[in-house]
């Protein structure tokens, strides 16, 4: 007899760790199974919190093998972007970031959203922020508007991601930015004040003369 998608959950079969949901994930991802996602969204909201970090967790585990089976649940993923519980923010936020690598365009109407969260959210949140806003900046059609936000984003950042957000920056930036963003690497003393912090910073100014 098969067992139900419910059943498979880790919290469901009194696991702690996420090694059913990965599995479960990998299993849906494998045999493409649109239906079992469907059946994951339809079950978020029947549940306690224990179950939905189970189902956010295995739908973002599917979304970095698969982004085209959650694609179509874009809108949902950053209507939790809202929602008051950190850890569902985070993990809407992952299943976010794996879709816009796949397809940057769903997640423009969202930005706003996107870039709330990441100033009112975890680190976790704010890393996948800057991943999408990084894929959508591949786009020229958003190109500039990323560009101002992610460049707002290395210059506040904390100082322990401040290296990775320029990094990513760098990746997608075009010549109109790159004094700006220099600009910013140059006034943040706290982070060049950390040797293996201003290595990499030194690295990074070294690769946008080039």
């Amino acid at each position: 007899m098969k067992r139900s998608i419910l059943d498979q959950l880790a919290h469901s079969i009194g696991r702690r760790d996420e090694t059913p949901n990965i599995a479960l994930a990998e299993r849906i991802a494998d045999s493409q199974d649109a239906d079992a996602v469907k059946e994951l969204i339809a079950l978020f909201d029947q549940h306690p919190m224990a179950l939905k970090y189970d189902i956010l967790k295995t739908l973002y585990e599917i979304g970095e093998r698969r982004p085209d089976m959650i694609s179509p649940y874009t809108d949902l993923f950053a209507e939790l972007l809202l929602h008051k519980n950190n850890r569902v923010q985070w993990s809407a936020m992952t299943a976010l970031s794996a879709i816009a690598n796949y397809q940057p365009e769903l997640l423009a109407p969202h930005i706003v959203t996107v870039v709330d969260t990441m100033d009112s959210g975890s680190v976790v949140s704010r890393d996948h922020g800057i991943y999408i806003l990084s894929a959508l900046a591949r786009t020229k059609k958003h190109h500039a508007d990323c560009m101002e936000l992610l460049l707002e984003q290395v210059e506040k950042s904390p100082v322990n991601q401040m290296p990775m957000y320029a990094e990513k920056t760098a990746e997608v930036i075009s010549s109109p930015y790159i004094p700006r963003l220099k600009q910013i690497l140059a006034s943040r003393q706290d982070v060049l004040s950390i040797p293996s912090k201003q290595k990499r910073i030194e690295k990074l100014l070294k690769r946008l003369e080039g």
